[in-house]
């Protein structure tokens, strides 16, 4: 068997298999605009989900119901927000070599722990209460934990954001 032409050279023989008919070849151009236009699509999305817009929202988050129970928890000061800072405060102070100091620090992160479950325990109760008035007929499933889990963020990393100030009533 004779041969029309001689091998291609191996660098030619994979270029060939990198085109694809339906696009042109990306080039370092095109790769750079489209990971600025995906950078952009992304804070953009971002941004709409930290302003609470329902189409930005996940599943988890959305609806009226929900709205209402951030802003439930938003408008009223929770215990559970300062768990974290206080808990950050027990860490540095067990480290003191002092034993009485110690036992202190970590018999106040058990009660502020136990504190914190109580109150959310009777936030879901309240939290129900009031959704239950607002919402007749509808189901508070899930609702009570979702309201407690976000009161145990401190304001400024909740997400989304919150929408009202404290101390305004819903």
């Amino acid at each position: 068997m004779a041969k029309d032409a001689p091998t291609p050279k191996r660098k030619d023989a994979e270029a060939l298999n990198k085109i694809n008919a339906i696009t042109s070849p990306a080039t370092k151009a095109t790769k750079a605009r489209d990971r600025n236009e995906l950078k952009s699509k992304r804070l953009a999305a971002r941004e709409a989900y930290m302003r609470g817009e329902e189409n930005a929202l996940p599943a988890r988050d959305r609806g009226p119901l929900r709205r209402y129970v951030r802003n439930y928890i938003d408008s009223r000061r929770n215990v559970g927000e300062y768990f974290l800072p206080a808990v950050a405060m027990v860490l540095v102070l067990s480290v003191v070599h002092n034993k009485f100091v110690s036992l202190i620090a970590i018999l106040f992160m058990y009660v502020a722990m136990l504190y914190t479950v109580l109150s959310g325990f009777f936030m879901t109760r309240r939290i129900r209460k009031a959704v239950n008035a607002k919402f007749p007929g509808e189901s508070t499933k899930g609702l009570g934990m979702y309201g407690w889990l976000r009161s145990t963020q401190m304001r400024r990393m909740r997400a989304p954001a919150p929408q009202v100030k404290r101390g305004d009533l819903i």
